[in-house]
């Protein structure tokens, strides 16, 4: 007897999150995490750390704050996360200074997610390498080996075919990022099955949220199966 396989749930993750205001709309329309800038050398969405705690602090237990960090030294970003109280950490660079046991075992509780950037084929062998030491990835379509790196927000997708790989193989979640719209989104979900995904841009006009467009990126994503 044949049966369709239902879609699992895939999360949604809202970026660039500059108020309490913003923060809520987020959440009132389904998302399920909210991403907050700290110091980037380029990309949009930027705020200082102290509204950084200030969102932080203003949210339920239940929805992710996750703080993204330029940082490369694991010290430096136990003495970010402890400064904005963020329940989860989004390393969005290549760790260069301690280890990731040394962030699990300073922050104990709280989620460490690390970015891959996918531009090539290269991108699994990284992702296959943090994947045993982090709570989770997320496959954006930045670039560290530029002369000003691009760690996010750049509005472009990539080669979903290697995220579905990926996906496939490092057996922690996995969000998809990186020019996702209401239009495509869902056609990214089919491709990757990512947990989540996460979209900045997309969703905003003239840099601030979109109420409109942030309502029909969600709807798209309820399309393939729901969102939580």
């Amino acid at each position: 007897m044949g049966t369709e396989a239902t879609m699992p749930v895939t999360r949604v993750k809202i970026c660039c999150i500059a108020s309490v205001e913003e923060a809520w709309t987020a959440i009132d329309h389904g998302a399920s995490a909210i991403g907050l800038v700290s110091e980037m050398p380029s990309g949009p969405g930027v705020i200082p750390e102290p509204l950084i705690a200030e969102i932080a602090a203003a949210l339920p237990p239940s929805v992710g704050s996750f703080l993204l960090t330029s940082r490369q030294e694991a010290a430096a970003i136990i003495a970010q996360q402890r400064r904005c109280r963020v329940n989860s950490v989004q390393v969005c660079d290549r760790l260069q200074s301690g280890t990731y046991e040394e962030l699990r075992d300073a922050l104990p509780g709280i989620a460490i997610v690390q970015v891959v950037h996918v531009r090539d084929n290269g991108a699994l062998g990284e992702a296959l390498r943090v994947a045993p030491h982090v709570n989770g990835i997320l496959l954006d379509s930045g670039s560290t080996a530029l002369p000003t790196k691009e760690l996010g927000g750049t509005g472009r997708t990539h080669d979903w075919a290697i995220s579905r790989e990926i996906r496939d193989r490092v057996g922690v979640p996995v969000f998809l990022a990186g020019g996702l719209t209401s239009e495509n989104v869902a056609e990214g979900i089919r491709l990757v099955h990512p947990f989540g995904v996460d979209v900045c841009s997309g969703v905003r006009t003239d840099g601030r949220l979109d109420r409109e467009k942030l309502h029909a990126f969600v709807q798209a994503v309820q399309g393939t199966g729901g969102c939580e």
